[in-house]
């Protein structure tokens, strides 16, 4: 692919570097030519993007260590590179050139460290070193003319974990971070970036291949539908048999597992907060931890089916495929990590068929059927809630089902303020992280302009009718 096929030009530089590790990585080659691959990419001897193409390397050399799996001690998936965190203006609140130099001067009676200063021509500025971005005097100033300016990193960040280090580079706190990824895309010199496993995946494949100890299934998430829009998902399918996976599992069948289950769980409890997004479920945690004893009993999607395969063969190895970066957070924890051992995303699984030239529009088509309508559409906003709305029906239960869906971690926080506040008139909530909900993910190919419609087909082709005909399957 050239970059023609991006949205923008950080992605693609994001994917060369995908590409060219795993390239390195199949042929075994990657400990010997890994301080080569920015000069691949990048071979020329005049600048690009930056003020020097030393600096634009060096850049990339960080890449390819994030690529690889980044510092793995950093218990946070997604990681600022210092060095490409330079361009952005500090922030915070600015006077700017509307201020009229007023008598009454609001702006300055309004701050409470004496941060307003005034020139010789009566125009307010603001010292940087006094201001504690309290916004006391935006509210005061009658013409609007002091802005807060924040960086693209800390508007993208609802939960508000990116704050500037003490060189004024972006810094995440583990704390605060869920793992969203919202700011990744957020930034425009491609500063932030989730760490890859994706060595982890093609190792296990190649074990694979060499002794046959085990066998490697790709757990394939139902967004598939909406990122891989030019080919089948059935040559999707073949490309990763192709690959080297055994075979090719649905995410969706887990999400009917789990849907069947969840229903029972609300019938029985009258209240739950979904968990099946790691992301919203880390975010109840972390700030509404009070509220966290209603989070569902159940793994998500991706961990209940891979619990049902290790069930059944505990030699194999799983690896996820899917939009999200927060499943590779949810991977480590110690209640799924016996059973999915990768998290890729989708933008991985391009970078790894390229890697080996698997062209796949040009594939056969391989049968992948395995989970219901119900279980499929889990990938968008208000799929679950639907899935859910079924499993009652096909557990006879007539309680009143009230959901409250919240398609993105601010609509999430709104329904979990109401919660704490007794002021919620819901009895099940769909927190998904991300707008749209999966198909919205950070690890998708198309960042704009996601379609719930190719979801919705893709869901309309299975041929198993109910949640209950999937999960007994």
């Amino acid at each position: 692919m050239n970059a023609n096929n991006f949205e923008t030009r950080i992605q693609y530089l994001k994917y060369q570097v995908l590409k060219e590790v795993a390239r390195e990585a199949w042929e075994e080659n990657l400990v010997e030519n890994v301080l080569d691959i920015p000069k691949k990419i990048l071979p020329g001897k005049v600048p690009t993007m930056r003020c020097c193409v030393y600096k634009e390397r060096a850049i990339l050399q960080e890449r390819v260590k994030l690529a690889m799996g980044g510092n793995r001690s950093n218990p946070n998936i997604i990681e600022v590179i210092d060095i490409a965190c330079d361009e952005c203006p500090m922030g915070g609140y600015e006077v700017t050139n509307s201020c009229r130099g007023c008598l009454v001067q609001g702006c300055k009676s309004a701050c409470v460290k004496d941060a307003i200063e005034f020139d010789s021509n009566h125009q307010a500025h603001i010292d940087k070193n006094k201001c504690i971005n309290c916004g006391n005097c935006a509210k005061a100033c009658q013409y609007s003319a002091i802005v807060n300016r924040k960086r693209p990193c800390e508007n993208a960040c609802v939960v508000k974990a990116i704050t500037p280090n003490e060189d004024q580079a972006a810094h995440i706190d583990p704390k605060k971070c869920i793992n969203c990824g919202a700011c990744i895309s957020q930034c425009p010199f491609g500063a932030i970036m989730d760490k890859s496993f994706i060595l982890d995946a093609i190792d296990y494949i190649l074990k694979s291949d060499n002794n046959r100890e085990f066998k490697v299934y790709a757990l394939l998430a139902p967004a598939i539908a909406d990122s891989f829009r030019e080919v089948k998902l059935s040559q999707i399918v073949t490309g990763l048999k192709k690959l080297g996976f055994y075979d090719v599992i649905e995410v969706a069948k887990g999400a009917d597992m789990v849907a069947y289950s969840e229903a029972a769980e609300l019938k029985e409890k009258g209240f739950l907060l979904s968990s099946c997004c790691p992301a919203f479920v880390d975010y109840v945690q972390k700030y509404f931890p009070e509220q966290a004893e209603y989070l569902s009993s159940n793994l998500s999607p991706m961990a209940t089916i891979a619990r049902h395969l290790k069930e059944e063969d505990e030699d194999c190895r799983l690896v996820f495929i899917g939009p999200c970066t927060a499943k590779k957070a949810e991977v480590m924890k110690n209640s799924v990590k016996n059973y999915v051992d990768v998290a890729l995303t989708f933008e991985e699984l391009l970078a790894l068929f390229d890697s080996r030239d698997i062209e796949l529009s040009e594939l056969e088509e391989s049968d992948l059927n395995q989970a219901s309508y119900f279980g499929r559409v889990f990938a968008r906003s208000g799929g679950l809630t639907e899935a859910m709305a079924q499993g009652l029906k096909e557990h006879g239960s007539d309680m009143e089902f009230v959901p409250e869906t919240c398609s993105g971690i601010e609509a999430c926080r709104v329904a979990m303020l109401k919660k704490s506040k007794n002021m919620l008139q819901s009895n099940f909530v769909e927190g998904m992280a991300c707008n749209g909900g999966c198909i919205g993910g950070a690890g998708t190919i198309r960042k704009l302009g996601i379609k719930k419609e190719n979801v919705d087909n893709y869901a309309r082709d299975s041929k198993i009718e109910t949640i209950s005909d999937s999960v007994n399957r």
